[in-house]
């Protein structure tokens, strides 16, 4: 019996002596090497207790080995459950138990921090890294290791979603899910053994795990593995790519540094821009800048990528193209689901095998939100234009995206309005020209002025600091309609150009 994603992204590997990740330090990774280093990983993780369909959880420093674990998990059937590296110990408390972890792997410096944490929830405890406990685990082990055997629809990674009542989500995803949508993208972006992708993405996310990882894994490609964007590097390392995927801040910083210029991208065939809408300007501006056009996608932890503008032909600014080859996509009326008609706007709904599984342990949230002929509810609003490009007009659910990371005001809302002199909040996004939108906190103060600097304060322990308000403002009530609803249209309509000139 096979094991469909360890065969496809992970077995090629063994053997090779090319270099499969180019580190910052300039060392290299050959492909054998990191197969080993899977190997031994999969025997460990067995060590530590982990069987088949076991939920591993991981909040660590992105690194090479954060990528192996990864491997690992897939090799030996467990369950991957990367976490933003951000969390707070009460947010990390929620997903380890709500998933059942049997194992949490976290850098070495976070150990003692996270010691009672463990124990509270009976979760074994390692730490991963040079010198960290999980990797002496596995100098002990062979760096061989047969594949558990998995079908297409066992279950391969939990990515957790915040949800609009507060309590997060947990998207089931099948190696089937991840697979096929890998599979569509090498092919659509024209991936070779060839190319070298500048990856400066998270592996905590959709987007720089089972997006540009799994794509170059499939083409048997090579990576520069940075722990994060800084821009030193990313001008130092793009001589040696040709490709390189981002969220619209990379290209909005790149766009700021004299540096960027159509010479030092020359050499590139493609740039790729998603988590977050990139807006028009930027794609303009990168255009006229390097003569390169941008690609933008569309997807969401939920349903992977949907949608890609084409490799070849035209890539239109303001959409983000056509679905992928394998996925059906309408747009249908929210209420009722009827399809609607081209040029209309309503739901944009999908089908495929790249949608998830459903919510870990929510069978009645899961099938709330799929549509009886099994199209998934995505939540945002869109039309397809006359030249069959979907452009995507607004959300249904109440999102913010900041900095290419996704944040549901109802989350932040049920911490501020538990601070002191706080009578009610309202959290809303507001343009901001580096993270796209930024979190907004309105507060109705109860007769006395909320002290901002203990309320900033408070949060840095409950909330991950991207879901943390970049500004507040403070008005005795917040505006409602007729039915007592509270206006956040009106509040950001409000607000809106006064904070984009403070943002400057």
């Amino acid at each position: 019996m096979e094991n469909p994603l360890y065969d496809a992204l992970f077995a090629p590997l063994a053997g090779s002596d090319l270099p499969f990740l180019y580190l910052e330090d300039g060392t290299t990774l050959s492909g054998d090497a990191f197969h080993r280093r899977v190997g031994r990983y999969a025997n460990a993780l067995g060590v530590a207790g982990v069987s088949a369909g076991a939920r591993v959880v991981v909040q660590a420093t992105k690194s090479p080995h954060m990528l192996a674990v990864y491997g690992a998990a897939v090799t030996a059937g467990a369950v991957f459950l990367p976490l933003n590296t951000a969390y707070t110990a009460q947010e990390l408390e929620y997903f380890v138990a709500d998933c059942g972890a049997t194992l949490l792997l976290v850098d070495p410096a976070q150990a003692a921090a996270l010691a009672p944490l463990a124990a509270k929830l009976g979760v074994r405890l390692e730490t991963l890294g040079e010198g960290g406990s999980f990797d002496a685990i596995a100098e002990g082990c062979a760096d061989s290791f047969t594949a558990v055997p998995r079908t297409e629809d066992d279950l391969t990674a939990l990515l957790y979603t915040s949800g609009t009542t507060g309590r997060s989500k947990g998207a089931m995803l099948t190696q089937r899910n991840l697979l096929s949508n890998a599979q569509a993208l090498v092919d659509l972006w024209q991936f070779t053994p060839d190319d070298v992708l500048l990856h400066a993405l998270p592996i905590f996310h959709t987007h720089g795990l089972f997006v540009a990882s799994n794509v170059v894994l499939l083409a048997r490609a090579r990576m520069i593995f940075l722990p994060k964007f800084d821009i030193e590097q990313v001008f130092a390392f793009l001589p040696q790519a040709t490709t390189m995927m981002g969220v619209p801040t990379f290209y909005t910083r790149l766009l700021d540094d004299p540096r960027l210029s159509r010479e030092t991208v020359g050499h590139m065939r493609l740039f790729v821009s998603g988590s977050a809408p990139l807006l028009s300007e930027t794609h303009v501006a990168w255009s006229d800048r390097t003569g390169h056009a941008i690609l933008e996608r569309y997807g969401m932890t939920e349903t992977n990528m949907l949608t890609s503008n084409p490799y070849e032909g035209a890539r239109r600014a303001g959409t983000v193209g056509k679905p992928l080859p394998g996925v059906e996509l309408r747009i249908a009326d929210p209420d009722t689901g009827a399809e609607l008609a081209q040029g209309e706007t309503g739901m944009i709904e999908v089908r495929g095998p790249n949608v998830f599984k459903g919510y870990w342990q929510m069978p009645e949230k899961t099938a709330a939100e799929f549509r009886e002929d099994g199209f998934f509810m995505t939540g945002d609003l869109g039309l397809i234009d006359d030249q069959g490009y979907v452009n995507i007009v607004g959300r249904a659910k109440d999102l913010i995206i900041s900095g290419g990371y996704n944040v549901y005001p109802k989350e932040v809302e049920l911490v501020l309005d538990d601070m002191p002199h706080v009578l009610e909040s309202a959290v809303i996004g507001l343009p901001h020209p580096d993270f796209g939108e930024a979190v907004v906190a309105v507060l109705a103060a109860n007769g006395h002025a909320p002290d901002i600097a203990q309320i900033e304060q408070a949060l840095r322990d409950k909330l991950a600091r991207y879901k943390q308000p970049k500004a507040y403002i403070v008005l005795p009530e917040l505006p409602r309609n007729t039915m007592g609803k509270v206006q956040k249209a009106a509040l950001r309509k409000q607000y809106e150009t006064k904070f984009k000139e403070t943002a400057q």
